[in-house]
C-alpha cells in the first residue's frame, strides 16, 4: 500500500505559510470584534453621553424602576422628585433611561 504513516498524511509541508496557519484564529477574532466588542462599545458610549446630558426637569427611570423628575444635578448624582414631598439622591450610574413616563 502506502509507505507514509496515516498520521503524517494530513500534516502540512515544512514550508507552509504561517498566515494560512493562523487564518482561522484571525477570522474568529474578526467575528468577535464585529459581533460582540464593537456593538458593546457603541452602547457604552451612547449610555455615557446620555448620563452626561441629564439636566433639571428631565424625567428619569432608574435601574431599580424608580420614576422621577430631576430637580438638581451634581457631578456624580442627581436629586429626583418621585412624589409630591419625596426626593431621592440617585447616583448618575443608576439612571437607566431619560425621558421615561411618570
Amino acid at each position: 500500500m502506502l509507505d507514509t504513516p496515516y498520521l503524517l498524511m494530513g500534516a502540512p509541508a515544512d514550508g507552509a505559510n504561517p498566515l494560512i496557519t493562523f487564518l482561522p484564529l484571525i477570522l474568529i477574532f474578526v467575528v468577535f470584534w464585529f459581533f460582540i466588542i464593537r456593538p458593546q462599545k457603541k452602547r457604552e458610549d451612547e449610555r455615557k453621553t446620555m448620563i452626561e446630558s441629564v439636566k433639571k426637569g428631565d424625567k428619569i427611570v432608574t435601574i431599580g424602576g424608580v420614576h422621577g423628575t430631576v430637580t438638581q444635578v451634581d457631578e456624580a448624582s442627581v436629586l429626583a422628585q418621585v412624589d409630591s414631598n419625596v426626593k431621592l439622591r440617585i447616583d448618575k450610574n443608576a439612571i437607566a433611561n431619560i425621558g421615561g413616563k411618570e
